[in-house]
């Protein structure tokens, strides 16, 4: 299974499931990434940390770690 971790910049893919649990998972929902919810990566900083993604109209950077519970369609 894919994570958000290794999506290439410029591709938009689907969110089929969260991994992780309590705060980390619930904050990842807070901002907007649930599943079935398509994520457009923008950009990955120099050293791979963090990746700017658009979701839901607005743009948001997440941290490796953050990006590897992610499981993608």
């Amino acid at each position: 299974m894919r994570t958000l971790k290794e999506v290439n910049v410029g591709e938009t893919v689907k969110v089929s499931r969260l991994n992780g649990s309590g705060a980390v998972k619930r904050r990842i929902m807070d901002m907007g990434i649930t599943k079935g919810v398509e994520v457009y990566v923008r950009k990955v900083a120099p050293l791979g940390d963090p990746v700017e993604v658009t979701v839901r109209g607005y743009e948001l950077s997440l941290r490796k770690a953050d990006a590897e519970m992610i499981e993608l369609v």
